[in-house]
């Protein structure tokens, strides 16, 4: 059951399952009192949909949300064609299983600029996008593709591109909060970015989210560390401030260890 306060509602979860398998790590979010789990493909697509039924059927037994991560090697506008079609496919096969997972959203890195401006590239995501999106209303899987906001500046997925693709073309969007950070060098208005999320003509009735520590240089992300009480509590704080219905999964090297850390800080917000 999500944490409300004060009109906001607020899940938790890790990505993967620290190990554990899908199965286990179910049971132990259910343990540990949280409320959503991301099934990691991140390296490929390793899971049939017979076991992915299973999994899925635990999954609403104790009332966890999943989503789902697509494998990392996607380019929606990479310069081979070969690229574009394979990367079209791991995001699809990922949508199959996530149909039978029973997780609605799934999550993808989808492309980088190159040479091309951002607008070109634009153009080129939104059509990939459509075309994916008509493929999955013609399987009648209940999924939803989410591109994610990025933390490197040499890939597409500035919060203000996702939000006019979601706009352009009723596709989710994944906000990683700590990628929207590394990006920026260390800078966040949270508050603006909830603005983005939630605009009347294009607001966002669920958010789906990532969080984390995360180091940085001059170009960006270079990866995720553990989470921080004090990196998290401003996030928190916009969250409840902006009313927000969201699930947050944790990508940190100790994703169900910080999950932890979160669902106690949250909590106190309720006392």
């Amino acid at each position: 059951m999500a944490f409300l306060i004060n009109g906001a509602n607020i899940k938790i979860g890790p990505a993967g399952s620290s190990g554990l398998g899908n199965l286990k790590g179910i049971e132990h979010c259910k343990e540990l009192g949280l409320q959503a789990m991301e099934v990691e493909f991140t390296h490929g697509v390793q899971m049939g949909n017979s076991t992915a039924f299973e999994i899925g059927k635990l999954a609403v037994e104790l009332g966890i949300d999943l989503s789902v991560h697509a494998p990392y090697f996607v380019n929606l506008t990479s310069l081979e064609k070969a690229k574009i079609e394979a990367s079209k496919k791991r995001i699809l096969t990922s949508c199959e299983r996530a149909n039978h997972l029973g997780a609605k959203n799934v999550i993808f890195h989808a492309a980088f600029y190159g040479k091309e401006n951002p607008e070109a590239v634009y153009s080129k995501v939104k059509d990939e996008i459509l075309e994916m999106m008509k493929y999955i209303k013609e399987k009648k899987w209940n999924v939803v593709l989410c591109p994610e906001t990025t933390g490197k500046q040499s890939q597409f997925g500035t919060v203000d591109e996702l939000m006019q693709l979601h706009k352009e073309t009723g596709c989710g969007l994944c906000v990683d909060f700590a990628h929207i950070y590394a990006r920026a060098s260390g800078k966040i208005d949270y508050d603006e970015v909830f603005k983005k999320l939630m605009l009347e003509k294009a607001s966002l009735k669920h958010i789906q989210a990532h969080f984390s520590g995360i180091e940085y240089g001059p170009k960006g992300e270079r990866k995720h560390i553990l989470t921080k009480k004090e990196f998290f509590r401003p996030l928190l704080d916009a969250i409840i401030s902006a009313k927000a219905n969201i699930t947050i999964i944790n990508e940190s090297p100790d994703p169900l260890r910080d999950c932890v850390m979160m669902k106690k800080m949250v909590e106190e917000k309720k006392n």
